[in-house]
């Protein structure tokens, strides 16, 4: 998956001299964020923030009346609050790579750029959305994991106990196990319908299947060879 296939390009830009207020009045009618920042030919000058607007109206109002308040406010323009060194993505990018980086950036969103132009932008809830899609969450559907060293003979046993019993892998997934050196979590999503028949085919396969959240997790450790 690449970020040009999931990034919102229907974009609400503002100029460097629009003011905060206008900024505020966008985000709240749009619902949104993150604006970029443009010279009004997609070219990408920087990015302003819900943070970076709250900030602005709490800066000087330790100091200033309500009506001076608004007057300083209404002739801010985002040019004095805007982020100038922008981190952003490119269509072709990955969707973990621009994960990792937001993550490791601490940011909520990533303008989209190509050939030196705005074409979109990708946000930690359009990720969210990217990973439940990817995951194959849904109100019908229900997870159970098996604990393995060995991820690929497993995987391999696990499909032909699915198929053998006729239920259909709607994802699968392997994370590390945090605190268990070399062991692997094998998550499998089915369809609820089909939950109790891929947990029987699994056990039947000799396989220790959590169904549920357990603290102790010593009783489905795989054995090491």
């Amino acid at each position: 998956m690449y970020v040009g296939w999931n990034m919102k390009t229907s974009l609400v830009t503002i100029s460097p001299d629009t003011s905060i207020f206008r900024a505020r009045e966008l985000m709240d009618q749009h619902k949104i964020s993150h604006l970029p920042v443009t010279d009004g030919k997609a070219q990408l000058l920087g990015i302003v923030t819900d943070r970076d607007l709250k900030e602005a109206w709490a800066s000087p109002a330790t100091t200033l009346s309500v009506h001076e308040l608004t007057y300083v406010l209404q002739k801010l323009t985002v040019a004095h609050i805007m982020t100038k060194g922008v981190i952003s993505a490119t269509p072709n990018m990955t969707i973990e790579r621009a994960a990792r980086i937001m993550h490791d950036s601490r940011i909520g969103a990533l303008p989209v750029v190509k050939n030196d132009k705005l074409v979109g932008i990708i946000t930690i809830t359009d990720l969210m959305e990217v990973l439940l899609m990817a995951l194959g969450m849904s109100d019908d559907t229900k997870r159970l994991s098996v604990l393995v060293v060995d991820r690929a003979e497993v995987l391999a046993r696990i499909g032909r106990a699915m198929q053998s019993a006729s239920v259909n892998i709607l994802s699968t997934l392997t994370v590390p196990l945090r605190g268990q050196r070399d062991i692997w979590q094998v998550i499998v999503r089915v369809n609820l319908a089909d939950y109790k028949t891929a947990v029987h085919a699994l056990e039947e396969n000799g396989m220790k299947v959590l169904t549920d959240y357990v603290e102790d997790l010593t009783p489905y450790l795989p054995v090491r060879v």
